[in-house]
């Protein structure tokens, strides 16, 4: 477990979680410059409520597991349509598709830079459960 891991290695982490675990359309974007909440926020999809609270649940286990961290807030929904974790400096949104398709949070968000998915994918490639 590293306990001084940046927040960009720490975001890149759950979203290989994610990733590893069938998310679709995961992205990271940094905020850090456009919000004081927190520095990154990941988004990813679930095709189906199981799913999404399935990711949530992976999440807070393997994050758990990993970085002995609890998320310091957790909202899921019943319909577990949009659930929300979160780490401080960051908050991951699973969102099913059709919420994701509603809310496009992206756009708002969209003067926030965009993490690439291969800097994410090496910055976190140590933690896959697949190399």
């Amino acid at each position: 477990m590293e306990n001084n891991i940046t927040s960009e290695k720490f975001a890149s982490v759950i979203a290989r979680i994610l990733d590893d675990n069938k998310a679709q359309d995961i992205v990271i974007l940094n905020v850090s410059n456009v919000c004081s909440l927190s520095d990154y926020f990941i988004i990813a999809t679930g095709n189906s409520t199981p799913q999404v609270r399935g990711l949530t649940e992976t999440i807070r286990k393997k994050v758990k597991d990993i970085f002995k961290r609890l998320p310091i807030g957790l909202e899921t929904e019943k319909q577990n349509s949009w659930n929300l974790l979160d780490y401080g400096e960051v908050v991951v949104h699973i969102m099913h598709t059709t919420q994701r398709e509603t809310y496009k949070i992206e756009k708002f968000w969209s003067h926030a830079l965009t993490l690439d998915r291969e800097t994410w994918e090496e910055n976190s490639k140590e933690y896959s459960i697949y190399e």
